[in-house]
């Protein structure tokens, strides 16, 4: 994944936990606007949060933020 998603990743799940903790959930989804305008970056996301790391439809954020700042 290039660095601008990672670094958008990060912002989303920072934002989502520091507004409702560190139990909040987020879905791959939660980085992309309700259009499909870059299927090639959803599906690489996709790719990383379903065959790579075999997550849940929606996983902790901090888990994720985790996750990606190891990538």
């Amino acid at each position: 994944m290039n660095q601008s998603i990672k670094d958008k990743i990060v912002a989303v799940c920072e934002a989502k936990i520091k507004a409702k903790g560190e139990n909040v959930g987020v879905s791959f989804y939660a980085f992309f606007a309700n259009k499909n305008d870059n299927p090639e970056l959803l599906m690489e996301v996709a790719t990383w949060w379903i065959q790579t790391y075999q997550l849940n439809h929606f996983e902790k954020a901090v888990k994720i933020k985790d996750l990606i700042l190891k990538v």
